[in-house]
């Protein structure tokens, strides 16, 4: 019979906390082993311990997925004679990344032994503490809550002392045990419905990529086929500083479409399609606004042989990425873009039609999507819903 029913349970206040009778309150630093793995130089990680066939694998946080799905076969490994030099996390281990942009957010529950990186934060619990039940209340809001009010410095982090002073609610090793059932099998079930989801958004927007693609493939018998240089002109972006207007009539955009102030004048004209020069050199975007260009966006403004939307589908169906020229940052220059060859048909007419075509795709598509999204979003809000039931007793 469970510990605690909601309508009759008594609450104890214990500090942030309201627990049901039988529960306490305990910090992370009490209910089990708490410490970090070790750094590996990369010149020495990849000639001592890449590739090898035996060993104890090695996780840093990058082999951990936002998922909580580690990559164990990630070509690092630890031989037997090196790990007396390497903590070890054993099986049923919880994980979590202390520092960085991950930190808080990447959690995971091994089900090996692992040696593992000195971002990470290991927590092997005690015989009196079930590990998945402490795992579970990581992704609890109020242990987000309590994480993210402890980070600090520049790249942000907890440190070991901090860390094992959040505090986590327990109930019995039973009542845990019980909970930890219901949430394994509620959280598969909601795992399964979010990956059928998330592969039907992918078919919905691969399904409207293939038509794309395929009618700039399959052309017919009265297309022609000239390069950019002929039959469109590209307007090179310039500074906007002594353009801006804070009251300006026209938007500054930027080589994603992102309005970084306004002006009195403007460089393209509306019905422009904007890529990135450098930056984001894969989004087109079609501007149905006159605008200024920043000095790191192209406009394509159609000639006279193509409609203005009919350029913009053979820009979401090109692969600039092909002539990125970029070493650090994704690049793209002028003289490469005249030579790109486009397919079109003769007929203005007939290009209308293909864009009428693609547009009602393109509408159903994106209903699919916000449908498919809609029900992630469900799943996700879901999971934190039985989490915050679960650590209130109310399972």
């Amino acid at each position: 019979m469970r510990e605690t029913v909601k309508n009759n349970c008594q609450l104890l206040e214990e500090g942030e906390f309201s627990l049901p009778k039988g529960w306490e309150v305990k910090k992370l630093g009490e209910v089990g082993n708490i410490f970090n793995g070790n750094s590996i130089n990369a010149k020495v990680k990849k000639e001592k311990y890449s590739n090898l066939s035996e060993g104890l694998n090695y996780i840093a946080t990058k082999d951990i997925s936002y998922e909580s799905v580690i990559n164990y076969d990630n070509g690092i490994k630890i031989p037997d004679e090196d790990k007396s030099s390497f903590k070890i996390a054993s099986q049923n281990t919880i994980l979590i990344c202390a520092e960085g942009g991950s930190a808080g957010r990447k959690i995971a529950f091994t089900d090996q032994e692992v040696c593992f990186g000195n971002k990470l934060f290991a927590l092997i619990t005690t015989e009196q503490v079930n590990s998945r039940f402490v795992y579970y209340y990581y992704f609890n809001s109020q242990f987000q809550e309590d994480f993210l009010s402890q980070l600090t410095g520049i790249i942000g982090g907890v440190s070991m002392a901090k860390f094992k002073k959040l505090k986590v609610p327990l109930p019995s090793l039973s009542e845990q045990q019980r909970i930890v059932k219901i949430l394994d099998k509620a959280f598969v079930a909601i795992d399964k419905a979010k990956q059928n989801a998330e592969q039907n958004l992918k078919n919905a927007k691969e399904l409207f990529e293939s038509y794309l693609n395929r009618i700039f493939e399959e052309k017919g018998d009265d297309w022609e086929e000239k390069t950019w240089g002929e039959l469109i002109e590209i307007r090179s972006g310039r500074n906007q500083k002594e353009v801006l207007n804070p009251n300006g009539k026209y938007p500054v955009l930027g080589s994603a479409g992102k309005i970084m102030g306004y002006a009195d004048k403007y460089i393209c004209e509306k019905g422009t399609t904007v890529i990135g020069r450098k930056g984001t050199i894969d989004k087109p975007l079609f501007i149905e606004t006159n605008f200024w260009n920043v000095d790191t966006a192209f406009g394509l403004i159609a000639g006279k042989s193509l409609t203005k939307e009919f350029l913009l589908y053979f820009c979401k169906s090109f692969n600039f990425k092909e002539l990125d020229k970029g070493t650090t940052l994704p690049s793209l220059v002028k003289k490469d873009l005249i030579t790109i060859t486009m397919s079109y048909p003769k007929s203005k007419e007939e290009q209308k039609c293909i864009v009428t075509q693609l547009n009602d795709l393109q509408t159903q598509t994106k209903k699919l999507e916000t449908i498919y999204q809609h029900k992630i979003n469900n799943l996700v809000e879901l999971k934190k819903t039985i989490l915050q039931k679960a650590f209130k007793g109310e399972l």
